[in-house]
């Protein structure tokens, strides 16, 4: 019997290959159930580099570009046309282009030289220098030019707040113990929308309740998002979606000038605005155009820098699965975060959507975020089990808060949380549940019972929660939505009733509207309403020694986990 007979069993009606017993057991590891695929340049399904990408190239005539990237103005398409006026520096464009995209790469990495003596080159390049720029460096060279590039030097980071019962003692709690975590900022969504402003008021004062100074918003439908925010229930807006390719724009009846007039409809009213985008969004619409992932998302960046909003969102985002399923996928990833760095916009760096089943790959998709440092290195980790996380499940979630806090200690980076206390998570938890409890009473809302607000000062998740009845809710978040009522009376509401310190809180929030400092790029407020951002909190990063340094008082905050015991005590 040959060699490969013998490796074969054979019945009457089927010819099966022995298998091999490691490869069956490699057959059922979690990474083996994440989804791959091989590269098709032609559909785009290509993270960086498609043979279908532009040649950098631009061309400027008595103050305006009037060829760019291999296309004549007259061919220029929409997106390109916006870029083209509103997005690039264009005194410096003929110059940035000039330069060689190797040495430009070089002086991304390069500690002897500044952020400040390359952003006005980096701002003035055309979508395709960018994409060619950044495909010169691997991952190690991204995450140093990310340490570099980013606006602000101290690094933060952003959470999700939502329950599957849109439950809103439940999301007060969570928020409270969120924002004493350390989360800059939190953002909610809903499972049925009228619930929204329901969601939104109990993340606004759960946020404040366990911190003074934290960023929140209800992201929803566009119109109703900025009622939310101007009734003084959030303070910021990031679901802004923005796309590399006209025909994708077309499809959500936009243009980026319709994005632009929405934009300046949340400044006006004193929100900070953020936009989104990722690799992998156009690909899906199957309208790619046979560009690469990363070119495309350079053109949303440079989009979302036109608008003249404050940063962007992304890093794969809600379609994740798209480029982390091709080769060198989460590289690009990361190559997109950077590039919204180099046009000086905050970049809140994704790390939300799960994508894989295995927690080392998960690891290994935020570790060059986690450790070069971002404006907010996830912009979404769920704070909550994530089987209340309505965002569809985020790369982290509250049961990996321990795992991620001894990775802060074992590497002494900044990932924006801190370990906490379970006392002082249930203090806070107890506060938020029962200042909203008083609030919907003061309001006549659907009646917060004690029980409610002892399961959501104990509880993990929505299992814990009993059951609330939603027609009625519904009905007051309505008249919530409709009506006059507006933060100021829920600050008037909660001073009445002896939290001094949270109406404080939450009218020093309001009180940020009208100031407008946070409207700068990549702006974040401390808990004494500090207004930290790229303009008095530069980036000047130039090697050891230089930009963000931990200080003793936050490193001691970190190295404090839980579960470390005390020499001296054995």
């Amino acid at each position: 019997m040959s060699e490969r007979e013998e490796g074969e069993v054979e019945n009457a009606d089927t010819k099966q290959h022995k298998r091999s017993n490691r490869f069956k057991s490699l057959d059922e590891k979690p990474v083996n159930q994440d989804g791959f695929a091989k590269e098709w340049p032609e559909e785009g399904l290509i993270a960086m580099d498609s043979p279908n990408d532009p040649d950098p190239s631009v061309t400027v005539k008595e103050g305006e570009i009037v060829e760019m990237d291999g296309k004549q103005r007259e061919d220029f398409d929409f997106i390109d046309f916006f870029i083209a006026d509103y997005a690039i520096n264009v005194e410096k464009a003929e110059e940035a282009l000039a330069i060689d995209s190797v040495e430009f790469a070089q002086r991304l990495v390069d500690i002897n030289i500044a952020r400040e003596d390359i952003i006005e080159l980096t701002t003035a390049m055309t979508p395709a220098k960018l994409a060619e720029v950044v495909n010169q460096m691997n991952t190690l060279e991204m995450m140093m030019a990310l340490q570099k590039m980013r606006a602000r030097k101290t690094p933060g980071n952003q959470g999700h707040c939502t329950s599957v019962k849109d439950h809103p003692v439940q999301i007060a709690a969570d928020a409270a113990e969120a924002a004493l975590r350390g989360f800059d900022e939190i953002e909610t969504t809903v499972g049925v929308a009228r619930y929204a402003p329901f969601n939104a008021l109990a993340q606004q004062l759960g946020s404040q309740a366990g911190r003074g100074g934290v960023l929140t918003q209800c992201a929803v439908e566009e119109a109703t998002e900025l009622e939310l925010g101007m009734k003084g229930l959030t303070t910021y807006a990031e679901t802004v979606s923005v796309y590399g390719t006209e025909s994708v724009f077309k499809d959500g009846d936009d243009t980026p000038w319709s994005k632009a007039f929405l934009a300046s409809g949340y400044a006006s009213r004193g929100l900070k605005m953020r936009f989104t985008s990722g690799s992998g969004s156009e690909v899906n619409m199957g309208q790619a155009e046979g560009k690469s992932m990363v070119y495309l998302e350079s053109r949303c960046v440079l989009v979302t820098k036109g608008c003249g909003v404050q940063g962007l969102q992304n890093g794969g985002i809600s379609c994740i699965a798209i480029p982390s399923a091709v080769p060198s996928g989460i590289r690009g990833v990361l190559a997109e975060n950077l590039i919204t760095t180099m046009v000086d916009l905050e970049v809140a760096s994704g790390n939300d959507q799960t994508f894989s089943h295995s927690h080392k790959r998960q690891m290994a998709r935020t570790f060059p975020q986690l450790v070069a440092g971002t404006d907010l290195i996830f912009s979404g980790y769920s704070t909550m089990p994530n089987y209340d996380d309505m965002f569809a499940g985020s790369n982290f979630d509250s049961y990996d808060y321990d795992d991620y806090n001894v990775v802060q200690r074992d590497l002494k980076v900044d990932g924006g949380l801190k370990p906490i206390a379970e006392e002082d998570a249930i203090a806070v938890r107890n506060t938020a549940a029962r200042a909203i409890q008083v609030v919907f009473r003061e309001l006549g809302f659907p009646q917060i019972t004690d029980e409610e607000v002892e399961a959501a000062t104990y509880g993990d998740g929505s299992d814990d929660m009993p059951d609330r009845d939603q027609a009625a809710d519904l009905k007051a978040a309505e008249e919530l939505m409709e009506g006059d009522i507006t933060g100021l009376d829920i600050v008037e509401i909660l001073a009445d009733h002896g939290f001094d310190d949270l109406a404080e809180n939450m009218l020093n929030m309001l009180k940020q509207r009208i100031s407008g400092d946070y409207l700068h790029t990549s702006a974040v407020i401390d808990g004494e309403f500090n207004v930290t951002s790229g303009v008095n909190d530069r980036n000047d990063y130039q090697g050891p020694g230089t930009g963000y340094r931990m200080s003793e008082e936050r490193w001691e905050e970190i190295k404090d986990i839980r579960h470390a015991f005390d020499p001296e005590e054995v």
